[in-house]
Formats: C-alpha cells, sequence, structure tokens
C-alpha cells in the first residue's frame, strides 16, 4: 500500500523548493488533518494571477454549491485566453491584470451571491504595488481585455450541454447497476469536449464478466478490505471523497498551484497548464461517463450486502471510476508538465484512486480503468496546437 503521506510530501517538496528562493510562500493550500481546504492570502504580486484567482475558486467552492469540474475547465480557459490575447493585443498592458478580470468574469457567472468578494479582489490586485511606476492605464488595458474574454469563454460554456443528456433505463438483470429509483448522476455524459474526438474516443473493454473468476476475486477483495479496513486507509477514503469529488477539486487544483509556484513559472505559461489540465479532466469525465452507461456495470456493495461504506454510494454505475479517470487525467498532464515530479504524481493518482477501494465502492479493475482513460486523455491534451483547436474561443 502506497504511503499515506504521498500527496503531502509532494507539497511538502514544492514548498522547500519556494523557500530557497526569493519569493515568499503562503501556508499550504490542504490540510489532511482537518480535512478542509483553506487558502492561502491573496498576493497576486507574489504568486501570479492564475495561481491567486485558482485559490480564490477553490475558497468559493468549499462554500458554495458547483460543479467543480465545469467551474475549472472555464476559469482556466478563460485565464489562458486573457493571457494570449493580452500579450498579442496590447503588450503594455500587464498579463496578469488581463488574467484577473477574465477570472473575475468567470468567477461572478458561477457564484453571483459573491460578486462583492471578487471584485475586491480584483481591487486588491490593482492596488498591489507589482509593477514599480506602471501606470494605472496598463492594468485597465488588462482589465478591458479580460473581461471581454470572460463574457465569450461565458457565452461558450452555455452550450456545452453538460449534464443535459438522459442516460436511459438502466437495464435489469445480474451484473447491472441497481437503480434506487432516485436521480442519476449525469456528469459529462453526452457533453462537449475540448480535444476528445467523441465521447466514446477511450471507452476501455468491457470489465470482467459478472460472476467470472476474475469478477469474484476482484469482489472479494472489496469485501476484504471491508471486513479489515484500518484507520489509514479510512482516513485515505474520507479525504479524498471530500476533496476530490464533484463539489470539490481542491487537492488537485492546490497541488497544481503548488508545483506553479514552487517552479516559479509565469502567469501565461501557468495559465496554459491549469487549462490543459482542467480540460482534459473535464474531457475524462465525458469519456468515462459515456463508459458507464455502455456497460452498466454493478456496484461492489450491491454485489455483496455485507461491504460496508463510509461514505456514500455514488448515484451512478461502477465502471471505471469517475475518480480515476480525473486524476490519472489531472497527474497526467501535470507530469508533463513538471516531468521530474512524474514519479511522485503517479503515486498521488495512485493514492486517490485506491481511496475508492477502500471506501468499498469501487473494484481494484474499476480504478486501473479509470486511470488509463485520464492519462489517454492527459496525453491527447498535452499534445493538442491549441492555436488549432476550432472549439476554443
Amino acid at each position: 500500500m502506497k504511503n499515506f503521506v504521498t500527496l503531502a510530501a509532494l507539497l511538502t517538496g514544492a514548498a522547500a523548493l519556494v523557500s530557497c528562493s526569493e519569493r515568499s510562500q503562503g501556508p499550504t493550500a490542504l490540510s489532511r488533518d482537518g480535512l478542509s481546504v483553506q487558502p492561502s492570502a491573496v498576493k497576486f504580486w507574489d504568486v501570479g494571477a492564475s495561481a491567486a484567482w485558482n485559490e480564490l475558486a477553490t475558497s468559493l467552492a468549499a462554500r458554495r454549491p458547483v460543479d467543480a469540474g465545469r467551474l475549472y475547465a472555464y476559469l482556466s480557459m478563460a485565464q489562458f485566453r486573457a493571457a494570449e490575447a493580452a500579450q498579442r493585443i496590447q503588450p503594455l498592458a500587464p498579463t496578469s491584470a488581463a488574467i484577473g478580470a477574465a477570472s473575475a468574469a468567470v468567477l461572478t457567472a458561477f457564484f453571483p451571491l459573491d460578486i462583492v468578494e471578487i471584485e475586491a479582489a480584483l481591487d486588491a490586485q490593482e492596488a498591489a504595488p507589482p509593477w514599480p511606476g506602471a501606470a494605472h492605464d496598463d492594468f485597465a488595458g488588462g482589465e478591458a481585455i479580460g473581461r471581454a474574454i470572460g463574457a465569450r469563454v461565458l457565452v461558450f460554456a452555455s452550450g456545452d450541454r453538460f449534464g443535459a443528456a438522459n442516460p436511459g433505463t438502466p437495464p435489469i438483470g445480474a451484473g447491472y447497476w441497481v437503480w434506487n429509483g432516485g436521480p442519476i448522476a449525469r456528469g459529462g455524459y453526452r457533453a462537449r469536449p475540448f480535444f476528445i474526438a467523441s465521447d466514446s474516443e477511450f471507452r476501455p473493454a468491457p470489465p470482467p464478466a459478472f460472476g467470472s473468476p476474475n469478477y469474484l476475486a476482484a469482489l472479494a477483495e472489496v469485501r476484504a478490505i471491508s471486513d479489515t479496513r484500518t484507520a489509514e486507509q479510512l482516513a485515505i477514503a474520507v479525504y479524498w471523497n471530500v476533496n476530490q469529488s464533484p463539489r470539490s477539486n481542491a487537492a488537485m487544483e492546490n497541488l497544481a498551484v503548488e508545483l506553479i509556484r514552487a517552479y516559479h513559472v509565469v502567469d501565461a505559461e501557468a495559465a496554459r497548464i491549469l487549462f490543459l489540465m482542467n480540460a482534459a479532466a473535464f474531457d475524462a469525465i465525458i469519456d468515462c461517463f459515456d463508459a458507464k452507461y455502455a456497460y452498466w456495470f454493478i456496484r461492489p456493495p450491491q454485489a455483496d450486502p455485507a461491504i460496508t461504506l463510509p461514505i456514500g454510494l455514488p448515484p451512478h454505475p461502477s465502471y471505471p471510476s469517475a475518480h480515476s479517470c480525473v486524476s490519472g487525467a489531472m497527474t497526467g498532464v501535470l507530469a508533463a508538465a513538471f516531468p521530474s515530479e512524474a514519479s511522485r504524481l503517479a503515486d498521488v493518482a495512485e493514492e486517490a484512486s485506491l481511496s475508492r477501494l477502500y471506501a468499498g465502492i469501487h473494484y481494484r479493475f474499476d480504478m486501473q480503468a479509470g486511470v488509463a482513460l485520464g492519462r489517454a486523455v492527459a496525453a491527447l491534451a498535452w499534445g493538442v496546437d491549441l492555436d488549432e483547436v476550432a472549439v476554443l474561443p
């Protein structure tokens, strides 16, 4: 079993790199002990606008119901396109101003009750002294570009069909997911992707046949863990359930921010990395839910009611694991961006995936198929020439 401190160690190593520089480092954005997110103070002039606005998004998402994957995909898209536009249209305008204004526009649409806090963050960014002697017009020019880009991205987002398609009525029979009659989670089912050619491009091969020796061995593993679940396994299951879910991508988002800061990534490149990471996760969920509703595979505790659950059973089929699809996609992009961290990022993805096995809600083959799917999407996204992607506004 991988060490429980995998992610904490990665963040500690990133923080150590920053401590050797002239930049100051705020508190880590992740807290395992409290199973909570504690965003660092917003210091745009010190840590970069992309990272700081990402942290603000994480803070807001912890307080308001929102689909986290969709939020971060369009937030980072707006940041990336705003940085591009600022460098192309008005080179004297600070890129970070465009990123900040685009972020404010997107966050206001997702969190309309928090517009005062969001605009105050943009005001604080403008009032900060990152550019000694810079004219106010410099910031204003970047802000105008960013708000225009943000508006375009929101129009684009409105047509993504996310959560709109109905997967239909579940089949009935041995080996099929058992529907309780309530709402079925649609996730990214049939949504518009960023990079994949179709929502079944990376559909995994079918799971082991229900009742086969391979299936029974996988089910027995879930039951054995359920019967002997350790405190460490329970902590991992609960941590990742809180910090990576449809409501929160806090664990992976804050990991990305830590790496961006540790390696002193400039704003425009940070925006590109965050966009590729979050768009890859968005596309991975599209492919993942295509597979879920192609196979409608039964959850472990539905096959063996003696399996205990420390967290709730998600309202959608088992195969593949959506949690693992997202973990594979996000860590795949980060590993491409920070190749010296690839081994530790693989460990993070494995721990995140194992958390669902420890929770009793997934088989090992669910996680393996999910991580492979996510990594395939990440490789596709990383190799894309973004100038040639027509779907982007």
